[in-house]
This record gives C-alpha cells, structure tokens and sequence, in this order.
C-alpha cells in the first residue's frame, strides 16, 4: 500500500473509531443512530479501498443504509407509542 493509502486507511478508522464514541457516549439518540450508521459508512469506503467491492456494497446497503432506517423508524414507532399514553399495566 502506498503512503497515501496508508494515511487515507489511518483517517478513515480514526473517523469510525471517532463515530462509534459517539455512537456510545451520545447523549441524544437520533445522534447516536446517525453516528452508528456513519460506522458502517466509513467501513464500506474501507472495504472498497481494501478492493472488496461486494462487501463494500452489502456494508453500505445494509449496515448503513437499512439499519439505520430501521432504527429510525421503530424510534418514530416508540415516541409516537409515548405520547398517545399506551400503558399495558
């Protein structure tokens, strides 16, 4: 790998590195779904520097894109669940 591959790879996990702390330490939940998917994100353009293309393309498809959706969607699901009062006691 040449150099500037190289530090283009140290970037890029310094960034996910960087996101998955927020992802963890975020005090706000839609900020912490942004920042997962953001890990997923940063590891497809891993994959694709690392010339796996198929993987590169399903991480994106599914880790970043579907999950982060999913979670956003069922977060929508909860709070409207919280403010109709629903209470199953």
């Amino acid at each position: 790998m040449s150099g500037v591959m190289t530090m283009m790879m140290v970037v890029l996990c310094v960034a996910m590195i960087g996101a998955a702390l927020l992802a963890i330490k975020g005090k706000s939940l839609p900020i912490a779904i942004l920042a997962a998917g953001l890990v997923s994100l940063v590891a497809s353009v891993v994959f694709l520097i690392m010339a796996s293309p198929d993987v590169a393309m399903t991480e994106a498809a599914i880790g970043s894109g579907l999950t982060t959706f999913l979670f956003f969607f069922v977060l929508g699901r909860v709070r409207a669940g919280e403010q109709d009062g629903d209470s199953h006691d």
